[in-house]
């Protein structure tokens, strides 16, 4: 026996210490695996398992949760931020081949065909004013009355000179007929013949004076009566009835222009000047059209009338005059204009909306919409405009699509979708006093007319 052993033997109280495995009794197999379960500690294990399984679901649920939101959340960021990662409405149309004008634009001014100041030609009072402030006339109509009476005196006057002339020649030349017959009877000297010859001359003078100054008479009489020289429209009166009148005043007593019909004149560019004199040899009548002062009213068509003789060294510029018939009167005198005259025109040419002409960094451009409903941006030379209308000259041909409106946004490579901006807007389905789809009417509930329906 050891040491342990007899320290075993001398401390009965002392529990034996095991040293390994030591054998098991049938009797204590049995009761230790067969026995009865301790059923309060199984119950624990399982309420734990149970918690855990549960707790490890709700975690890979909201991780999932989680990470898709956040996905979506960089999806849509990424969206914002890349304008090619999104679909952008835009309105396109297709290029065509046409044939377009090229337009000289100048700024013109109206001017009448004629214009006369009408002044009085006689001194006098002012008796009467036969026109009206505006008022269009003619030519011979009479504008104003000048007092005739100093005027009817002077025709008298003459008219009594020429009388007393008139028997004063009479009675010289009976008497120089009487002379004649003396002389042939050697009675009278032939000087004294010849003294009444030169008397009835005389008066054959005296009679012609005579006439004058009944013709003048007449005359200053007649302007007594102030015409109009010309038709036209008259201006304001610049002088009332009852003052007098000279015919020295710079006023005058009103002033007609003829309206209908007036020219225009507006200056060219020197370079223009050939274009202009082929277009006037092959077109008879070249069409000139006048627009308003924005340059968006057409307020008259007519035709070329003639270019000036000489180009202003000054400004290089040539002085050139359209006519119009200015029928309903858009026209008016000293009036500033926009010209537009077409002096050329091309032919086959490869022409698209104004609007779909963008400049930028590549000069200028436009957005080409490829196949795959994506853009390309095309460089493109600007040719002749007319309006809405422009001649483009590049790597773009007739029947491509190219964007018109939106291309704001747009970059190279930017998906559009195509809006048709002549499609007819659907009135929202929810809008207010509309039933929705499938649903009842506001006075309807349930298929059950409201207390308040009539």
């Amino acid at each position: 026996m050891n040491d342990r052993s007899a320290e075993s033997e001398n401390n009965p109280n002392q529990k034996p210490v095991s040293t390994g495995p030591q054998a098991v009794g049938p009797a204590e197999i049995g009761q230790s695996e067969l026995g009865p379960p301790d059923s309060s500690a199984s119950t624990r294990r399982h309420a734990w398992l149970i918690v855990a399984v549960l707790a490890i679901v709700v975690l890979a649920v909201g991780a999932w949760l989680w990470l898709g939101h956040s996905s979506e959340e960089q999806t849509k960021a990424k969206g914002r931020g890349d304008p090619n990662a999104r679909t952008m409405p835009v309105v396109a149309a297709a290029a065509r081949s046409g044939n377009i004008d090229v337009h000289v634009n100048a700024l013109g001014t109206v001017v009448p065909r004629n214009m006369v100041v009408v002044r009085t030609r006689v001194d006098g009072q002012l008796m009467s004013v036969g026109f009206n402030e505006g008022q269009t006339v003619k030519a011979g109509d009479v504008l104003a009355q000048i007092d005739p009476r100093p005027f009817q005196v002077q025709l008298a006057q003459a008219n009594g000179q020429m009388a007393r002339d008139q028997a004063q020649l009479a009675n010289a030349r009976i008497d120089l007929e009487r002379y004649r017959t003396l002389l042939a009877q050697d009675s009278i000297s032939k000087q004294q013949v010849d003294t009444q010859a030169a008397l009835v001359r005389q008066l054959e003078g005296a009679i012609q004076s005579d006439q004058g100054a009944i013709e003048n008479a007449k005359l200053q009489l007649t302007y007594a009566r102030v015409t109009a020289p010309i038709g036209g429209r008259v201006g304001l009166r610049q002088i009332d009835p009852g003052n007098v009148v000279h015919a020295s005043d710079t006023n005058g007593l009103v002033t007609i222009t003829q309206v209908q019909p007036i020219t225009v004149v507006f200056p060219i560019p020197e370079d223009n000047v050939p274009r202009v004199t082929r277009r006037m040899q092959t077109i008879a009548n070249l069409a000139v059209d006048a627009y308003d002062r924005d340059g968006k009213v057409k307020l008259a068509t007519g035709r070329l009338l003639t270019i000036d003789n000489q180009i202003d060294t000054a400004t290089g510029t040539i002085k050139v005059k359209a006519e119009f018939p200015n029928g309903d009167s858009a026209l008016f005198p000293n009036q500033f204009v926009n010209i537009r005259m077409a002096v050329e025109t091309h032919e086959s040419a490869t022409l698209v909306p104004t609007a779909a002409i963008q400049r930028g960094a590549p000069g200028t451009f436009v957005y080409r919409v490829n196949d795959d409903r994506t853009v390309t941006v095309r460089p493109v030379k600007v040719g002749a405009v007319d309006g809405e209308t422009t001649e483009i000259q590049g790597d773009l041909a007739p029947g491509a699509l190219v964007v018109v409106d939106g291309a704001d946004k747009l970059r190279e490579g930017s998906t559009v979708e195509l809006v048709d901006r002549n499609a007819p807007q659907q009135p929202p389905a929810n809008a207010r006093g509309a039933a929705p789809p499938g649903g009842k009417g506001p006075g309807e509930r349930g298929g059950r007319r409201s207390k308040g329906g009539g």
